[in-house]
């Protein structure tokens, strides 16, 4: 294969990252003990708040900890002593002290991609967050830009493949989530390549659209297959 360039996505597709979130939501629901709304309803109502407050706070884990309070705040009884805000707020502060935990194989194949493919990290979120997870992810040299973005749609990867003079017909964006790697990707005329995990974050969810050729469309088990296909 000559040459590609490979846009590839960082949270739960080179590293572990929503079930750590998912052990925070957890540990809020059992610890709001909610006595009229199920643990699935109480879910719902955090899925809404955080859609909410994504829009004010943008995406990472001050996003995660506003959202927390918010739907504590709609749901509890009584009020929010600042004890309780210290409290929900330590759920999501937790998330920041964990190691990052690099999912398997992902260095020996972005290794083998390196040496033979340009690859550029994109990821979206906190510029200060996801800096500091590329950095202690030890995997920082094996790609030649990195691009931390606030959002990745359309326009946002219209705007990467201007910045490093990309052909669409030679790149493919690589990640876990339907809504932010793969559809939007495909809609700027990128190539795209589906890396499913069971633990993608619930607002990520969507159907994977078709790819309307000669754009290309791949989906594989697990990030090491890369090495077959590139």
């Amino acid at each position: 294969m000559s040459p590609q360039t490979l846009l590839i996505d960082a949270d739960d597709t080179l590293w572990e990252n929503n079930i750590y979130f998912e052990r925070a939501i957890a540990q809020f629901i059992s610890f709001l003990n909610h006595h009229e709304f199920s643990p699935e309803q109480v879910r719902e109502v955090l899925n809404d708040v955080e859609r909410e407050c994504i829009v004010t706070h943008g995406y990472g884990l001050h996003s995660f900890a506003h959202a927390l309070v918010d739907t504590f705040e709609r749901l509890s009884v009584g009020p929010v002593t600042p004890d309780l805000h210290a409290q929900i707020q330590g759920f999501a502060h937790a998330i920041a002290d964990r190691p990052l935990e690099i999912i398997s194989e992902v260095p020996d194949t972005l290794q083998y991609l390196a040496a033979r493919h340009r690859l550029i990290l994109m990821t979206k979120g906190a510029l200060a967050e996801q800096s500091g997870k590329v950095e202690r992810s030890g995997l920082k040299n094996y790609f030649a830009a990195v691009e931390i973005v606030a959002e990745k749609d359309i326009s946002v990867y219209a705007a990467v493949t201007a910045k490093h003079k990309l052909d669409r017909a030679t790149t493919w964006m690589i990640g876990n989530s339907p809504k932010s790697d793969i559809n939007p990707a495909l809609a700027a005329g990128l190539n795209a390549i589906f890396v499913p995990h069971g633990n993608t974050w619930i607002l990520e969810h969507d159907e994977v659209n078709a790819a309307s050729p000669p754009q290309r469309l791949l989906i594989v088990g697990r990030f090491a297959e890369l090495r077959e296909h590139f």
